[in-house]
């Protein structure tokens, strides 16, 4: 009975804040034959939660969209990103796509950077986008994305966690690279040698392609002047 009383209220008082909100007068309650079951308690007590997140701007984001990881991060090779995704399982031994702060701490201790509880915390909040108290991979590629471009402190949790964690270097196909950063500025390197290469011939490419055009101007003048 305690239970059914406590539904009976919780639905009256979401139709008076949904009829406050519209600005129509509050329905009359319904008969009690009517009145909903004990287990729709917890779903009334959900709803009302929710709308008062939404209200004091606590609601967290959903985030609906399929995740796509070479997509999101560009800047990371396809090899480097498997890599990462295999070292991402490795440490999720709950199997359930996410490491937790346990995880989290165990992931540390074997990267010979143990940390405390509250470091641990630390770690997860600053890359913890939808406040769930745990690392999805999207939110560990975030550390190695932040770590690159400059965005963790050098003394942090993060970036203990970014430096040590080893790539696999015939994989990666950066001879002598150590870890992560090694073969990244190794392989932004050469990027940026290939690209120099390809704009160069690229540019000579069209630089004959003009000089070809304006031959055949001059030819095609030449002739018409011969032929008046």
């Amino acid at each position: 009975m305690a239970s059914e009383e406590l539904a009976c209220k919780l639905q009256r008082r979401l139709r008076l804040e949904e009829a406050e909100e519209g600005g129509r007068p509050p329905a009359p309650p319904a008969a009690r034959a009517s009145e909903p079951a004990p287990c729709a308690d917890a779903d009334l007590s959900a709803r009302l939660s929710r709308r008062r997140d939404a209200h004091e701007g606590a609601a967290r984001p959903r985030r609906c969209r399929v995740f796509n990881p070479y997509t999101e991060f560009p800047e990371f090779s396809r090899r480097l990103i498997k890599d990462l995704e295999n070292m991402f399982r490795r440490y999720d031994a709950g199997r359930d796509g996410f490491i937790d702060l346990m995880e989290l701490k165990l992931m540390m201790e074997k990267l010979g950077a143990p940390q405390t509880h509250l470091g641990l915390k630390s770690m997860i909040k600053e890359v913890d986008e939808d406040f769930d108290g745990k690392l999805s991979f999207r939110e560990f590629l975030l550390i190695f994305h932040k770590a690159a471009a400059g965005e963790l402190q050098e003394d942090s949790g993060l970036m203990a966690l970014a430096k040590l964690s080893e790539i696999d270097v015939a994989q990666e196909g950066v001879k002598g690279a150590k870890n992560f950063f090694e073969a990244k500025a190794q392989a932004l390197k050469s990027a940026s040698k290939f690209e120099a290469e390809l704009k160069a011939e690229q540019d000579e490419r069209k630089r004959k392609e003009e000089e070809k055009k304006l031959r055949q101007a001059a030819f095609r003048e030449l002739k018409a002047t011969f032929s008046t």
